[in-house]
């Protein structure tokens, strides 16, 4: 097996748990909120952790499906613009957007890194056992899921056919 091919294999199962992961806080905001809104309007005693707790999945959320959307190539773009340019021109186009994505992932790790470095002795008050550094570690893991997904693109090129995040197509209706 080819180093590239090793390196696409590793960013298949980060892909993987990027997108478990992310599953899993959708699935706890989509449980916590009811909780939420039953104890505060039907038993008309508010619990103080649903709203912190799904803020906290939110980020978790955010972040992490942000770099698998990157990886799957499936955020939201407009491509009339890419499309009415020359392919070479199309080709200087991705070249510069892949920096800019480059440039925005090294600044959520290094900044986001710096974040939670200042941020490790503050604790949450509704959680007080959870430091505030761990709910913005999603920043810079994101930072550096995102620039391994981005050295794939440009380095390897595209995922595979064969990858995991082309499972979920449309079948083909006879």
């Amino acid at each position: 097996m080819s180093v590239k091919q090793r390196y696409t294999q590793a960013m298949e199962w980060l892909y993987i748990a990027c997108v478990a992961i992310s599953a899993t806080a959708l699935v706890a905001i989509t449980l916590i909120i009811p909780i939420g809104v039953f104890f505060r309007y039907v038993m008309n005693s508010p619990l103080s952790w649903p709203e912190p707790a799904s803020v906290v999945m939110m980020v978790i959320f955010s972040f992490l499906g942000g770099a698998a959307v990157y990886r799957a190539n499936v955020h939201i773009a407009v491509g009339a613009l890419v499309n009415a340019v020359p392919r070479g021109v199309r080709r200087a186009m991705q070249w510069g957007a892949d920096a800019c994505m480059l440039a925005t992932a090294l600044f959520m790790l290094g900044y986001g890194a710096h974040l939670c470095w200042i941020m490790q002795h503050q604790s949450m008050a509704e959680f007080p056992l959870l430091k505030v550094a761990f709910v913005y570690l999603p920043i810079p893991v994101a930072g550096l899921l995102t620039t391994l997904f981005i050295v794939e693109r440009v380095w390897v090129g595209p995922p595979p056919q064969t990858s995991y995040m082309y499972s979920d197509q449309a079948a083909e209706l006879e």
